[in-house]
Parts: structure tokens; C-alpha cells; sequence
């Protein structure tokens, strides 16, 4: 379509030599065309660069997790949870001491994983693996039973509405890293 309207537009039935119009024309939009392809592509580099400093920050916090003892991150997630669902300073305690348990056992539960896997590098077997699945969501259903018990109706509504949110970005992230 572009050559039809060039050609109707500056009569160029003729072969265009180094000197005509037709022959500059056509240089100029190949030239912009290149332009183009040239800044989509340093664009998409510089993307690819922003999101590999994401992943760089991501797994420095993740350091720093590591280092953290139940009892910060307890202090932490209950801070957060007070922001977020306006707790009195009774619940802001209860859900305190909950998730002070929460954090102990699964700090209990990582050094336990170590140990094993310090022994031996292998796959769990199905059993294994069905009996840990069933554990963790058994313990799941047991902090949302107390966090039903400790909330409002309206603040176990918003802590439901953050937890799902949060959830989908895990999901969302194991999707891309792959």
C-alpha cells in the first residue's frame, strides 16, 4: 500500500535512480524503519535489565529472612496485620502469640528439613509427601479457625481479601521465573 500511494503521489513509474525524489523517499522511510526496530529493541533490553534487578532484590530479602528469628517475624506480620485491619491491642496480642507459634514451628520444621537434607539428597517419597501436604494444610485450617476467632467479621473478611491477593502473586511469580 505504502509504494502504491508513493508511486501515485510522486509519479514514480519509472525506476528510481540516486538522484530522484522517489529514490530519497524510500531511503528516508527505510531509514525510519530501522530507527524503530532500533529503540523496540534497546526498550526491551532496558526491560530486561530492570527485571533481573527485581530478581536481584528479591532474593537479598530473602537473605535477610533467613537471618530473622521467630520473634522478629512475628513482630513484623502483626505489625502489618495492625496497619492493615485496624486491631485493638487485644487481638494485635492474640494474633502476636499466633503467629509467634506459627514462626518457631516452621523455623523448627526448616532446621529439621536441613538436617535430612544434609543426610541425603533425595525426592520424598509419595507418603511423604502426601502426609507433609496434609500436615501443612491441616495447620492452615487451624490458624484460620483462630484468626476467625480472634477478628471481627469485617476485619477476617479483609485479612481473607489480602491473603487470596497475596497468594496470587506467589503463583504469579513461580509462572514467570520458569
Amino acid at each position: 500500500m505504502l509504494n502504491f500511494v508513493l508511486k501515485t503521489k510522486l509519479n514514480l513509474n519509472a525506476t528510481p535512480n540516486k538522484k530522484s525524489k522517489g529514490y530519497k523517499l524510500k531511503i528516508t522511510i527505510k531509514m525510519k524503519k530501522l530507527l524503530v526496530v532500533a529503540l523496540a529493541l534497546f526498550t526491551l533490553n532496558g526491560m530486561a535489565q530492570e527485571r533481573n534487578e527485581k530478581r536481584k532484590n528479591r532474593s537479598d530479602r530473602h537473605e535477610l529472612r533467613k537471618d530473622m528469628t521467630p520473634t522478629e517475624i512475628a513482630d513484623l506480620k502483626s505489625k502489618r496485620l495492625t496497619l492493615d485491619l485496624d486491631l485493638t491491642d487485644a487481638q494485635q496480642k492474640k494474633v502476636h502469640k499466633l503467629l509467634l507459634e506459627q514462626a518457631e514451628t516452621h523455623k523448627q520444621k526448616r532446621e529439621a528439613y536441613k538436617a535430612k537434607q544434609g543426610e541425603e539428597k533425595t525426592k520424598p517419597s509419595k507418603e511423604d509427601f502426601i502426609k507433609m501436604q496434609n500436615q501443612r494444610l491441616d495447620e492452615q485450617i487451624a490458624m484460620k479457625r483462630e484468626m476467625k476467632s480472634i477478628l471481627t467479621d469485617e476485619q477476617y473478611a479483609k485479612f481473607e481479601k489480602i491473603k487470596s491477593r497475596h497468594h496470587g502473586k506467589k503463583g504469579k511469580h513461580k509462572k514467570r521465573s520458569k
